[in-house]
């Protein structure tokens, strides 16, 4: 079906956002129509997330307007936003794993009975009734403790439409899933889809916008540079839309040292990790694959001293090393970058600086605080980076989610860990960065 043919349902103009030494949006446009995935890319800060927020009303635009199923609005409130029928499934789940997948679905509007009690049964049949619109196959008894990543995020989808929808926001839904998994996802989209639900996608995986997508908008700097017909173009010239210039190779100088090496000796925890055994030598990167549930995350917490293991050494350089703590680890030269950085690997309601020098400061023992000196060091790691901020001194949960991974990563960079475990670290990271 062609543009021609089909509803405009949104269509934003000339929209402006400023922050304290920041142009987020730059007199932007943005439309969808119904029944279309409208794909949304851009480098970390390209000003992606500030759109989608003033979109579902959490952000108030300094300008511009937007247009939603005929009616002009100069901003909206997330109420007004979900009264339209714009509903939003964000990267990170939001749900209770302790209850079911039913009471999750209608939590802060539980079914009740003729007696006004909280009723399961009622809860269990409406879920049904979603589920067989959006045709997918879950089972609204089982906790959402017990359901793959893949189910979590099937039912944070499902989860909107216990309101009305018609225009669904999916930001990273794919981040952590593995490729079979997200076939599963994508039917799912589909599906609602052909509800004639608009749909935008926010997504850094290049790759999956050309299964799912009909069009696609890039954003850089807060300004729109084009938008395409996903048919008519291809992954290159994407690419260079986003950068703003010829992509380019990079060829890493290998220098590995033999008889500098990491051993992983039969390293194991009962119900996770069984008896693994590897090296690594200085120089070298070692990669460690598997799906969605395999045990890598957990090995890697094992190997850094989060979790507790049954059996296993690290030895490096000859030495044994098995740090018994994260700190442990830390003062021992091992560095981690996690794979949900706001709950593990960053201090949100801190600037820049002090989350990029933390870790040194743990290792320099005894020393003074010198704020100068480290305001200094993170500022260069931050630069070399092109982490973008007007200044270092930004509060993290103001960052965009690819600016908060390149602050974990700057961290370990400024303490110089000589062994560092990267656990999915390109998750919300562009193709530039």
């Amino acid at each position: 079906m062609g543009e021609s043919t089909r509803k405009q349902i949104l269509n934003a103009v000339g929209i402006r956002k400023t922050y304290p030494g920041v142009i987020a949006l730059d007199n932007v446009d943005f439309d969808l129509f119904e029944g279309e995935t409208h794909c949304l890319v851009g480098k970390n800060g390209a000003g992606k997330s500030t759109l989608i927020e003033i979109i579902s009303g959490s952000v108030k635009c300094d300008g511009g307007k937007l247009e939603i199923f005929g009616n002009e609005y100069e901003h909206l409130t997330p109420l007004v936003s979900m009264s339209l029928g714009i509903q939003t499934v964000h990267q990170t789940n939001q749900l209770i794993e302790g209850m079911t997948v039913a009471e999750n679905i209608f939590i802060g509007d539980l079914k009740t009975n003729r007696a006004n009690f909280f009723s399961m049964n009622d809860c269990v049949k409406s879920a049904m009734e979603i589920f067989d619109f959006i045709d997918i196959n879950l089972d609204p008894k089982r906790l959402v403790s017990k359901l793959s990543p893949v189910e979590k995020k099937i039912l944070c989808i499902a989860r909107v439409f216990a309101k009305k929808v018609k225009i669904l926001i999916l930001d990273e839904p794919t981040a952590s899933l593995d490729k079979e998994v997200e076939d599963k996802l994508f039917k799912v989209i589909r599906n609602i889809k052909a509800k004639n639900v608009g749909i935008i996608y926010i997504s850094h995986n290049l790759g999956e916008i050309f299964t799912i997508g009909d069009r696609v908008t890039v954003f850089k700097d807060g300004k729109k540079i084009i938008t395409r017909l996903l048919k008519e173009t291809d992954e290159k010239a994407i690419i260079n839309d986003m950068i703003g210039g010829k992509t380019q190779k990079f060829l890493r100088e290998s220098r590995i040292i033999d008889n500098e090496k990491l051993e992983i000796r039969n390293y194991s925890r009962k119900g996770f990790v069984n008896n693994v055994s590897f090296e690594v030598k200085k120089g070298e990167i070692f990669g460690i694959g598997g799906l969605v549930g395999s045990g890598r995350t957990e090995l890697a917490r094992l190997i850094f001293g989060v979790d507790k293991k049954d059996t296993g050494e690290l030895i490096y350089k000859g030495k044994n090393i098995s740090p018994k703590t994260p700190v442990d680890a830390i003062e021992k030269g091992i560095g981690m970058l996690t794979e949900n950085r706001r709950k593990d690997g960053l201090m949100v309601e801190a600037p820049i600086f002090t989350n990029i020098s933390l870790v040194k400061l743990i290792k320099t023992k005894g020393a003074f605080l010198k704020l100068a000196k480290e305001q200094k060091e993170a500022e260069h790691i931050a630069g070399q980076l092109n982490i973008a901020t007007p200044s270092i001194k930004q509060i993290i949960k103001n960052l965009s989610g690819g600016n908060q991974q390149k602050v974990v990563f700057a961290k370990w960079i400024l303490a110089n860990a000589d062994i560092l475990i990267l656990d999915e670290p390109t998750i919300g990271i562009e193709v530039g960065s």
